[in-house]
């Protein structure tokens, strides 16, 4: 299962609106066991790519495959259908999937055809990997992540508002991953008109995301929007889950970023730290507006990952909403 997720998360940045999945078939002997991943939306999902190169040693094999085999016909004919055709005694499964189109009728049509089911190997990496699907298909809206760029202390921007660059050039490649795994980019106009940002994805193969502009863009900005979004957020997030969007990529200044964190809308924080000091308090904060108004309403989440690149930190914080579903 470890290399099923493995595998998943290989082809993370393109399959979306698909959930990115990993298959290993073992089979019942000496042939070698074959690997499969789910391809871009129209090709084969994961268990086939395996069974394909598999052959006929996938007949009496086990297979294991990080998220229940489908049982519909969308893009693609059922996998449940085609595992049971291939002869198969053993599925292990992850996870459930939630999407109202499976949630347990794979697993049914396996086990109607004699094919021995578990459910629940590796779990928690497999939901951890699959977090933002997973959350699509629970709530209908975004997994949303924010990323920000501070100093040690705390700061995203200094006094005269310049923030380029806080940190170095490989957390800024990072920062090109995060944005190709995100179906959408988001942004306030005051960044396009601070920065004007191009808002894509630069890394070779990438396809750009989404973009959405809170508020008014200024004209001859090099960010063409696909979105413009005033007022409330909640219906936005629910417009973009209509569209497929499922992760939301917020990269907007303190104004963003505290209306995203105080409404709660945020799933996992990206926070990258850089090893230098403002040195005051007058330079720009992560979150503009009113904060906790006492140590016990402090917000609290739980800190997922820490990873160097090059100089600088990359810290991940999951909100509660999201941490009850990462186990």
């Amino acid at each position: 299962m470890a290399e099923a997720v493995s595998l998943g998360q290989g082809v993370r940045t393109s399959t979306s609106p698909n959930p990115w999945v990993g298959a290993v078939v073992v089979p019942d002997g000496d042939q070698p066991i074959t690997l499969g991943a789910t391809q871009p939306p129209g090709g084969p999902h994961a268990e086939v790519v395996a069974l394909d190169l598999a052959g006929p040693s996938a007949r009496g094999a086990t297979v294991y495959v990080t998220l229940e085999p489908c049982s519909h016909y969308g893009r693609t004919p059922p996998c449940a259908d085609a595992l049971i055709a291939a002869g198969v005694r053993r599925v292990v499964v992850g996870l459930v999937d939630p999407d109202p189109n499976v949630a347990g009728s794979g697993l049914d049509r396996l086990r109607q055809a004699g094919v021995q089911v578990d459910v629940g190997v590796g779990a928690a990496d497999v939901a951890e990997s699959l977090a933002p699907y997973l959350a699509h298909r629970r709530t209908g809206r975004p997994w949303v992540v924010l990323k920000l760029a501070a100093t040690l202390d705390g700061r995203i921007a200094a006094p005269d508002r310049t923030s380029q660059w806080i940190t170095g050039p490989e957390a800024r490649a990072d920062v090109q991953e995060l944005r190709a795994e995100s179906d959408a980019i988001l942004v306030g106009a005051g960044t396009v008109r601070a920065d004007d940002p191009a808002l894509t994805a630069r890394l070779p193969g990438a396809r750009n995301p989404l973009r959405v502009i809170l508020g008014d863009p200024p004209a001859g900005a090099r960010a063409r929007p696909d979105l413009i979004h005033k007022g409330p957020l909640d219906p936005l997030l629910l417009d973009l889950g209509r569209r497929g969007v499922i992760q939301l990529l917020v990269e907007g200044g303190a104004e963003v970023a505290g209306s995203f964190h105080r409404a709660g809308l945020v799933d996992q924080y990206v926070l990258y730290f850089a090893p230098a000091f403002m040195g005051g308090d007058d330079g720009v904060p992560l979150f503009s507006g009113p904060g906790a108004p006492s140590m016990a309403a402090v917000w609290r989440g739980r800190i997922s990952a820490v990873r160097r690149f090059g100089p600088d930190l990359r810290v991940d914080v999951l909100a509660a909403q999201a941490d009850g579903a990462v186990p």
